[in-house]
């Protein structure tokens, strides 16, 4: 979603290969300034696990990490000689998010902020271990972070990175979109792209199917994935063609939009998920395509949620986060679509959730993100953590929730041989939680330690350095 100023064998193949564990040579001087917990072996005992696959959590645990990898999980687990030990008790250990729609620039109704310094921090902080940005504003920012934090010179989570937006001729101008005109030039700008190192691209609502086709052919010699904030191509031609996974759950679907004209975003998309029958021949022939391509979909109910009248609930660390004016901005907002009842009808955005809970239940692989845009009020973290209670309140159990933000990420992404998901040979990437969100999904907030590869990162330690800099950093 981009909603900035209104509510309404190339380099790719190695930038989306192994993500096994792999410590830098040195972690300089901003991310030690994060670290608490750092050692050739760790164990962290007397544990609650869920284990990101949908099971049900196990009591008393010991999970011990070895040079960045999961060495053994089990009530028995032997703990080694010498190891660094963290006490769990009363705790939970899950995996890391896998952010599938988390770009690294903020908006809200008045700005757009390239925010290297607090999305990397904030997303890390809230338990995020892996992101997909998703649609850059700045690409070369995205890329130069990415080497950052593998260098060890910032702290964050592991990047793959998605280049500028391809949507439909002229649409791009004034803004850092690519307006494809032509085959040929969708063709030369996925190979450029493809050479300076994004591992993923996205379309956006203008797209023709003739662009979209020439991008995806072009792109996958490359070793590059495809996703989409469709409207101009509907989902099930964007299938057709080979798209490799599509944005927005259902909100950007044109599907069963009868006034729609090929190659056009119609105005009236929106109106036509008004009395949808998630369960209707149109909505499962929909479902049925996706699945058989095995095309993920991306949960993003939370950036949704914020133009629908009174909701979220105002959390102050949400507040706290924001820079003063987009502080005010995003109030200013929120009141208004409440006062003018010009947002997204609740009804609407109910039948958002029944179709990803009906699309995970048909067998299809949905995966979760925050997409930190629209109005500013869905924050880096905090906005993954939302959405995983949306999923709960859409019918989802609290750890099936929790699977979609972790396993099935990491799915979507080619990754869960590596992360994803406790299990023993796995990169040690994990939330310490105090509390337990199986039984109560808002506990998943209540994060204590971060482990990405091994090294433990002091949550509140990166969330007090980002306090009322979101939207100015």
């Amino acid at each position: 979603m981009r909603r900035a100023l209104t509510p309404v064998v190339s380099l790719a193949l190695l930038a989306a290969g192994t993500v096994s564990a792999q410590r830098p040579a040195r972690l300089g001087p901003q991310v030690t300034n994060f670290v608490a917990v750092d050692a050739p072996a760790i164990a962290i005992t007397n544990v609650r696990v869920i284990d990101g696959m949908g099971t049900a959590p196990r009591e008393g645990q010991t999970v011990v990490i070895q040079n960045g990898k999961i060495a053994a999980v089990g009530a028995g687990a032997a703990v080694p000689a010498g190891a660094r030990t963290v006490d769990g008790s009363g705790k939970t250990l899950m995996p890391g998010m896998v952010g599938l729609h988390d770009h690294s620039y903020y908006t809200t109704s008045g700005r757009v902020v390239q925010s290297n310094f607090t999305a990397p921090l904030l997303y890390l902080a809230s338990g995020v271990t892996t992101v997909r940005t998703t649609g850059a504003n700045n690409p070369y920012a995205e890329l130069n972070l990415k080497r950052s934090i593998e260098r060890g010179d910032f702290p964050g989570p592991r990047l793959f990175i998605t280049g500028p937006y391809l949507t439909g001729p002229g649409q791009g101008l004034g803004s850092t979109m690519v307006g494809l005109n032509s085959e040929d030039e969708a063709r030369r700008i996925v190979a450029y792209w493809a050479a300076e190192g994004v591992s993923w691209l996205k379309f956006y609502t203008g797209v023709s199917r003739a662009a979209m086709k020439a991008a995806i052919d072009e792109g996958h010699k490359h070793g590059l994935k495809f996703t989409g904030h469709l409207c101009s191509v509907p989902y099930r031609e964007a299938v057709a063609l080979g798209i490799d996974a599509i944005e927005h759950g259902l909100f950007a679907n044109s599907d069963y939009d009868k006034t729609r004209k090929p190659d056009e975003c119609s105005p009236n998309m929106m109106q036509s998920f008004i009395g949808l029958d998630v369960k209707s021949p149109e909505v499962t022939a929909t479902f049925k395509d996706m699945i058989a391509k095995n095309v993920a979909l991306t949960s993003t109910l939370v950036v949704y949620e914020l133009f629908v009248a009174n909701r979220p609930p105002l959390e102050q660390r949400v507040l706290d986060a924001m820079s003063p004016d987009a502080r005010t901005e995003y109030l200013t907002s929120r009141a208004r679509i409440a006062e003018t009842n010009s947002g997204i009808p609740l009804d609407v955005f109910k039948t958002g959730m029944a179709y990803e809970l009906a699309f995970a239940r048909a067998g299809g692989l949905l995966g979760s993100g925050v997409d930190p845009t629209g109005n500013g009020g869905a924050l880096f973290g905090y906005g993954n953590q939302r959405n995983v209670e949306l999923l709960v309140e859409a019918g989802f159990t609290p750890v099936e929730a929790i699977q979609v933000a972790t396993s099935n990420g990491a799915k979507a992404l080619g990754i869960f041989g590596e992360t994803g998901s406790i299990a023993v040979g796995k990169n040690a990437d994990l939330v310490l939680i105090a509390g337990n969100p199986a039984a109560q999904i808002s506990d998943i907030k209540k994060v204590e330690l971060v482990f990405r590869d091994g090294i433990g990162f002091d949550s509140a330690k990166m969330i007090a350095a980002v306090r009322g800099l979101v939207g100015a950093r």
